[in-house]
């Protein structure tokens, strides 16, 4: 029994790190609103349970901030450069895409971002 039990945790270890690895490297973003489409290079990386990295908008680069990895699920905060808006943003990674939801001033909108090769 303590030998299936320790084989079920390192079978789960090894799959969440190779998630996280996944994570690590260059994404194209892709969101449309009402207000226009936005499309951004981004560079992640994982550390552990936490997100970090930068998107790349028009010139200008907006850190991730709060970033977290739990499972397939990540979920970050970008603070606009020069103004005071904040994208609240959560999505699921599958493979070599991440699809999800960004929130602020009080729209949802979807997004999605491919791994760049």
């Amino acid at each position: 029994m303590r030998y299936l039990l320790s084989a079920c945790v390192l079978v789960l270890s090894v799959v969440s790190t190779s998630a996280q690895a996944a994570l690590d490297g260059a994404w194209t973003f892709t969101m449309t609103s009402p207000m226009g489409s936005v499309d951004a290079k981004v560079e992640l990386k994982a550390d552990g349970d936490a997100l970090k990295g930068t998107f790349e908008v028009n010139g200008a680069s907006w850190p991730i901030e709060q970033g977290s990895i739990k499972g397939d699920r990540i979920a970050f905060v970008l603070q606009r450069p020069g103004a005071s808006m904040t994208y609240e943003m959560q999505g699921t990674v599958k493979a070599d895409a991440i699809a999800g939801q960004a929130q602020a001033m009080g729209a949802t909108v979807d997004w999605t971002m491919t791994k760049a090769r």
